[in-house]
């Protein structure tokens, strides 16, 4: 059985909220997209690319084949608009089916698991994660650097060819948690502060993410949080 929380807030700094996500515990899916662009093309990207996931996935389509087909509707709907601006979207998506879990990501949405220690699943399509793994910089220097926003990959900004969607799968054991978030909750609360909150048994699933919420709120609220817990019971 998967009892799942979810919830949106847009921040305390900004007047939109370009994130969304889906959370269907029949179909096994759930999502979280972080869209990007400013004058509504994030919520529309973001839309798009939801809504192109879900509808490719209930089409029997894999993970990966729904995020590509997101990827090409979203680079042909920007085509559309004369003032060329950007318009794309991350990705963090969770397909859970009996035995097993496939996650998929583009960009720097996360995808965590919680079983004996919180561990991130995915890791960060951006600029600041290269200079990490080439050892220009430490993790430490990572969490505020003024370029951690930059990405890499995204959907409808990187060209199909060059799109690299990450995979990983497992097998599910019960008592597994997976957090999937935009990065307004990262940026706000650390690993560990995370950890605490979702092994909160004595709160409900939605509870322990309501928690999660307002501890990006009280860490300054800087973006858009969206997250969404899912615990396998």
């Amino acid at each position: 059985m998967i009892e799942f929380g979810h919830g949106t807030h847009v921040g305390l700094r900004r007047t939109r909220n370009e994130d969304t996500y889906y959370a269907d515990a029949t179909l096994g899916l759930f999502l979280v997209a972080d869209g990007m662009g400013g004058h509504q093309h994030g919520e529309v990207a973001s839309a798009l690319a939801r809504d192109t996931i879900v509808a490719s996935v209930r089409s029997g389509k894999t993970l990966a084949e729904a995020i590509h087909d997101a990827a090409a509707r979203l680079l042909e709907h920007a085509q559309r608009f004369d003032d060329a601006l950007p318009m794309g979207t991350t990705i963090a998506a969770i397909r859970i089916s009996e035995q097993d879990y496939e996650v998929a990501w583009v960009g720097d949405s996360r995808i965590y698991l919680l079983k004996n220690d919180l561990r991130q699943i995915s890791h960060d399509h951006s600029l600041v994660r290269q200079l990490v793994e080439s050892g220009v910089i430490d993790e430490a220097q990572a969490k505020r650097h003024p370029q951690r926003n930059i990405l890499t990959q995204a959907l409808g900004i990187t060209a199909l060819d060059q799109l690299h969607i990450s995979l990983a799968k497992g097998r599910l054991e019960p008592s597994m948690s997976f957090l999937l978030c935009s990065d307004g909750l990262t940026e706000e609360v650390n690993d560990s502060a995370i950890a605490q909150i979702i092994r909160r048994h004595d709160l409900a699933t939605q509870e322990c993410l309501d928690h999660l919420l307002l501890a990006a709120l009280d860490g300054g609220g800087s973006d858009n949080i969206t997250a969404i817990l899912a615990r396998i019971h």
